[in-house]
């Protein structure tokens, strides 16, 4: 496959899903680390006003060749098609967003239990690859039946006895009285770059801009932002509730006694933090939201 010269020769290029589930969050994200670029339409090609990239749009099941042949520098696309493609890549980041699994199936009152027991049997998917490589590793080799949509009906219709199909809430396989029985892989979306890329010094020192731009708008998604005023009294069981990215910001009041804190708290673990913080003496607890956070 020949390379296409996207408006220029020394311009990142990089392949994102052109219609699909990954595409909404893709564009939020590269718009989020201050790319300026149009998405509108049936497009093909865009180029970034304010950084030295130019994007593809493409299918998703294409975009690991395109990284793979050099076609482009990078890719954002589902890790699940990274692992089935094969094609030579790095994964640079994970992205968080676009979660699903690749999971084994079969009928809901059907008896097999484990991937063994579909030692004999058959198999509809539309990634061979991936289920070839995981029953061989559990020393079985069902015959796959390589299917490109509606893989679910498979085994009502007769045509298999199992299916492997990605799925994101299994409401899917519920619909069509289905139990998964193992999980292939987890997959998110991820960012992956042709190796030659990363050899190319003026590449990867964009590539690097790109990184630092993507795990600065990831790391503020984890965390809130949070000030609160304490009695001077409350600060060591306050400091063990939220030692804060470093140490919390402690300002004194025009209260004697009285201090401001600042700090981040995780996501994860935000609510449980402050219910500790107001059982601490933290009180007037003021919560914002990050945009943009450099660790």
């Amino acid at each position: 496959m020949p390379k296409l010269d996207i408006n220029g020769g020394d311009r990142l290029k990089l392949a994102i899903q052109r219609s699909g589930r990954l595409t909404e969050d893709t564009l939020a994200l590269l718009h989020a680390i201050g790319l300026d670029f149009e998405s509108y339409g049936q497009r093909l090609f865009s180029r970034c006003r304010n950084f030295p990239l130019s994007i593809l749009y493409g299918r998703d099941d294409d975009i690991p060749e395109y990284v793979g042949l050099g076609t482009v520098d990078l890719g954002i696309v589902g890790r699940n098609l990274v692992e089935e493609e094969g094609r030579p890549g790095t994964v640079l980041r994970d992205l968080g967003f676009g979660y699903c699994a690749l999971v084994v199936a079969v009928l809901r009152d059907s008896r097999f239990q484990d991937p063994a027991d579909l030692a004999d049997c058959t198999v509809a998917t539309s990634y061979p690859r991936s289920v070839r490589r995981f029953f061989a590793d559990h020393g079985a080799a069902p015959e796959i039946i390589t299917i490109s949509g509606s893989v679910e009906v498979a085994p009502t219709l007769g045509i298999a006895d199992a299916i492997a199909d990605l799925t994101a809430t299994g409401s899917s396989l519920l619909l069509n009285d289905l139990r998964p029985i193992a999980t292939i892989l987890e997959s998110q979306a991820v960012l992956v770059a042709n190796p030659a890329a990363l050899d190319h010094p003026e590449k990867k020192a964009n590539i690097d801009r790109l990184l630092l731009r993507i795990d600065a708008v990831r790391a503020a998604r984890r965390y809130k932002y949070v000030m609160m005023n304490a009695p001077e009294s409350a600060l060591p069981a306050i400091r063990a509730v939220v030692p804060g990215l470093k140490a919390p910001t402690i300002v004194p009041l025009a209260d004697p006694g009285w201090v401001a804190v600042h700090t981040a708290l995780e996501e994860e673990a935000f609510w449980e933090s402050i219910e500790r913080l107001r059982a601490a003496g933290a009180t007037e607890i003021l919560v914002s939201s990050l945009e943009k956070l450099l660790l």
